[in-house]
């Protein structure tokens, strides 16, 4: 580990961030800077970011239009991914949400964009009043008729049958359908400010992460399921080996295209501001 000061991290307390995290928090990846670890979900880091109160962050790629003047987008340690879409939830099979009261996450989520731009194609008629609140409180709040609809992200997929609930529709299938690009879900960030050595660094520091997360899987468990938050092990497993995939690792072609794919539909939509030209561009 560097001497130097440890930077100002924040990231969920999710299997995929834990699981990528793990061995560069914990001192295991040879040359990385030190980390003083924030854990907060999606939300309460976009918002940090748009404060540009810490030195890296996972964030929402929806936020990014946002930030993109203080902060650029590493090449990697963020999730893309096939099947893995935000889903609209409802107590009733085949409800028209035309008109009625949808719950997410954050309305500056891809989740929420994801779902603003499947609406837009199948609810003519435009969804009712939009609610935020915490995602672990939107399916007790479906299931108990609080809302209308959820719109649920992370391992909610694997488990909304408990709630008695059922799949409206997969945002991700229709993204995938309409655009054949994964879907851009969480992104990591870093201050300009830090300079480009730190910032190829941080992007190396990364990668090597979750090099060693995949090649010692057994490494990271304890520091995985501490924070997953009472999760079963099995669908901590599953939740890694959905969000933690080759576009991890690096963003690539297919991942920068998914990423100012989403971002320019959305402005199109007048859901977010327009990017720059360079926006998205590494160092």
């Amino acid at each position: 580990m560097s001497t130097e000061p440890a930077l100002k991290i924040a990231y969920s307390p999710c299997p995929n961030d834990t699981f990528v995290f793990d061995a560069w928090a914990h001192g295991r990846v040879p040359g990385a800077p030190g980390l003083d670890v924030t854990f907060a979900d999606i939300d309460i880091t976009n918002g940090m970011a748009e404060r540009g109160e810490f030195d890296v962050l996972k964030v929402s790629y929806a936020v990014l239009p946002w930030v993109l003047d203080e902060y650029a987008l590493l090449p990697c340690g963020g999730a893309l991914g096939r099947g893995c879409g935000p889903l609209v939830l409802t107590r009733e099979a085949g409800t028209d949400l035309t008109g009625k009261t949808v719950a997410v996450p954050s309305e500056k989520s891809t989740a929420y964009l994801l779902f603003r731009l499947w609406a837009a194609d199948v609810v003519p008629g435009g969804v009712g009043e939009v609610v935020v609140m915490p995602f672990h409180e939107i399916m007790p709040a479906v299931r108990d008729g609080k809302v209308d609809a959820g719109l649920v992200i992370h391992e909610a997929r694997f488990t909304y049958q408990n709630y008695g609930l059922h799949c409206l529709a997969d945002m991700g299938r229709h993204w995938e359908s309409t655009t054949g690009l994964p879907i851009p879900l969480g992104a990591i960030i870093a201050k300009r400010s830090l300079g480009e050595d730190t910032l190829r660094l941080l992007a190396e520091s990364a990668r090597t992460s979750v090099r060693l997360a995949w090649e010692h899987p057994e490494a990271s468990r304890p520091y995985v399921l501490e924070h997953a938050q009472e999760m079963d092990p099995a669908v901590a497993d599953r939740h890694i080996g959905l969000y933690v995939n080759e576009f991890t690792a690096d963003l690539g072609e297919d991942g920068y295209a998914a990423v100012r794919g989403l971002l320019t539909r959305a402005a199109a939509e007048g859901l977010v501001p327009p990017l720059g030209p360079d926006a998205l561009s590494f160092v």
